[in-house]
């Protein structure tokens, strides 16, 4: 956990348009409580990534299930990080791995199986329930609540044969403090071309 980084970010929430309207009005974003969150429960932003953030809300409008997309659309928050768990860091790392050998213990204790994530890496219940139980973790121990949780996110096919890279390689950003979120404004057009 650290503050080391730019204290700073400009981050980008795929959703419905009538939702991005009442948003920028000023309505409170709506945490995410999925079991299957990838940085556990919070609300979620595309790190400088607005197209993105607009493709996701295109994908959410193809599915049968979840959030109902009529028209997509993607808003723009500057968002302070505060305490990050930061899974680009060795110190956020041990921390999760910390946590998960916990939770194993505890599910082992208790005869029950853990949650798993799914193959497809999409739903990934078992990085949920690690996360939030680090969350809770911190709290028994009476240390400061985390504020946002980053993680790097290797999607999609590659962009070559043979490559490193793929095509929706993004950064995550879970913000579980809302007091973090500074500002909203809508994504400008040529940002999304």
């Amino acid at each position: 956990m650290h503050t080391l980084s730019a204290s700073f970010v400009f981050g980008y929430h795929g959703c419905d348009a009538e939702v991005a309207d009442k948003l920028i009005a000023g309505s409170p974003f709506k945490p995410s409580s999925n079991s299957y969150d990838w940085l556990g429960h919070g609300i979620y932003f595309w790190e400088a990534n607005p197209r993105r953030g607009l493709d996701y809300a295109k994908e959410l409008m193809a599915r049968k299930s979840g959030p109902k997309i009529r028209k997509p659309a993607v808003v723009g928050a500057v968002i302070e990080l505060r305490l990050c768990l930061d899974l680009t860091t060795l110190a956020g790392i041990e921390q999760v791995r910390i946590a998960h050998a916990e939770l194993m213990k505890v599910f082992q204790k208790a005869g029950l199986e853990p949650p798993k994530n799914n193959p497809d890496g999409l739903r990934r219940n078992l990085d949920c329930a690690v996360i939030n139980y680090l969350h809770e973790i911190r709290a028994n121990q009476g240390q400061p609540a985390i504020d946002c949780v980053k993680g790097v996110f290797i999607e999609g096919a590659p962009i070559y044969e043979t490559a490193g890279f793929h095509e929706k390689t993004h950064i995550q950003i879970c913000v579980r403090n809302p007091d973090c979120i500074k500002g909203v404004f809508r994504v400008p057009d040529a940002f999304l071309a």
